[in-house]
C-alpha cells in the first residue's frame, strides 16, 4: 500500500472494486458516442473527444499548475506522452474503425478480452496470485465475453468486403494490444509516484492527450471532404465531446487510476469488465430492449467473474 493511501486492507479492495465499477460506468457511455456522431469521422471523433479532455483538464490544473509540474521530470512526461497515445489516441481510433470495417460485434469480441489478458499479464508481477488460482474467475469472464460475441455477431448486418474486415479485425487486435500495454505500464508509473494522486495523473495525460490530439485533429478537420456539417451537427459534436471528456476521461480515468493503487493488477484487469457490462446496458437502454437469453447468461458470468475474482485475492490477503 502507498504511504500516501492510509487506507486499512479490510477496506481497500472493496474500495478499489468500487472505484473500478464507477470508472466502468462512464467509459460505457463512450460506446454511444459513434451513434451520437454517426455523421463524423473516427478521427473526428477522437480529436474533438480528447481536445477537450486537454482543454478541460489544463483548465482544472491551471491554480497548482507550478505546483504540479514542479514533481514531474523528463521521464515522467515521457512516460505520459506513451500513455496518453496508446491508451487515448491509438486505442480509440483502432476501436471506432474496427467497429466500422469488422462491424461492432467483432470489435466487441475481441476488445472484450481486455479483462482476461491484462489479468494474466498481472500474474507476472512480484507477489501476484498464480494463474492457476485465477483460471476459474477468468474463464467465467471469457464466457461472458464469447457468448456477448456471439450474440452480436448473429445479428450483424456488416457487409464489407474481406479486405476491409481483415483491416477492422488487425485494428480490433490494434485495440487489444494498445489498452494492454497502457494498463500495465499506467500502473507501474503510479506504484513508482505515489505522491502524485491518481486525479492529478489524470489532469497530467489529458494535457499530455489533447498536445497529442492537435496533430490528429488537422488531417481530422481539414483534409478534403471532411466538410458538410451544420450548425446543428456541430453543436451536438461540441456538446458530446465536452460530455465525453469530463466524464469518461477525467472521472473515468481518476476512478481507475484510484482503482489501479487499490488493487493487484490481477484484480484490476478485471475491473475493465464493467464497461462491458455498463455499454450493454446503455446500449438495451438506447435501443428499448430488455437482454436475450444469451446476454443474460453473459452479464451474469461477467459479474460472478469479478467476485470470484475479488474473494480469491481477499483470502490471500491483499
Amino acid at each position: 500500500m502507498n504511504a500516501t493511501d492510509p487506507i486499512d486492507r479490510n477496506r481497500q479492495i472493496p474500495l478499489g472494486v468500487a472505484n473500478g465499477v464507477a470508472a466502468g460506468a462512464v467509459w460505457g457511455l463512450v460506446f454511444l458516442a459513434p451513434q451520437l456522431l454517426k455523421d463524423f469521422s473516427a478521427a473526428q471523433v477522437s480529436a474533438g473527444r480528447y481536445l477537450a479532455y486537454g482543454l478541460i483538464a489544463a483548465l482544472l490544473l491551471a491554480p497548482r499548475w507550478k505546483a504540479v509540474a514542479a514533481m514531474i521530470g523528463g521521464a515522467e512526461w515521457r512516460a505520459l506522452a506513451g500513455l496518453s497515445l496508446l491508451g487515448n489516441i491509438l486505442y480509440y481510433l483502432f476501436l471506432a474503425n474496427a467497429v466500422w470495417w469488422a462491424g461492432g460485434a467483432a470489435a466487441a469480441l475481441i476488445v472484450g478480452l481486455v479483462p482476461v489478458v491484462v489479468s494474466v499479464a498481472g500474474t507476472r508481477f512480484a507477489g501476484a496470485i498464480r494463474f492457476r488460482r485465477l483460471a476459474g474467475p477468468l474463464a467465467l469472464c471469457l464466457l461472458g465475453v464469447v457468448l456477448v460475441g456471439w450474440e452480436a455477431l448473429a445479428n450483424d448486418k456488416t457487409a464489407h468486403d474481406p479486405l476491409t474486415r481483415a483491416a477492422g479485425l488487425a485494428c480490433a487486435f490494434g485495440a487489444l494490444l494498445s489498452w494492454t500495454v497502457y494498463s500495465v505500464w499506467n500502473t507501474r508509473w503510479l506504484e513508482r509516484r505515489p505522491d502524485i494522486s491518481g486525479h492529478d495523473w489524470s489532469l497530467l495525460t489529458g494535457v499530455t492527450t489533447g498536445a497529442l490530439a492537435l496533430v490528429l485533429a488537422v488531417p481530422a478537420f481539414l483534409a478534403p471532404g471532411q466538410g458538410g456539417h451544420g450548425e446543428t451537427d456541430w453543436g451536438l459534436f461540441l456538446g458530446v465531446s465536452a460530455g465525453i471528456a469530463i466524464l469518461a476521461s477525467i472521472l473515468g480515468n481518476g476512478f481507475w487510476n484510484r482503482a489501479s493503487r487499490l488493487l493487484p493488477l490481477t484484480l484490476a484487469g478485471q475491473m475493465i469488465v464493467f464497461e462491458t457490462l455498463f455499454a450493454l446496458l446503455y446500449g438495451f437502454v438506447w435501443e428499448k430492449r430488455l437482454p436475450t437469453g444469451l446476454e443474460w447468461i453473459a452479464i451474469a458470468s461477467l459479474i460472478a467473474g469479478v467476485v470470484w475474482c475479488a474473494r480469491v485475492h481477499r483470502a490471500k490477503g491483499h
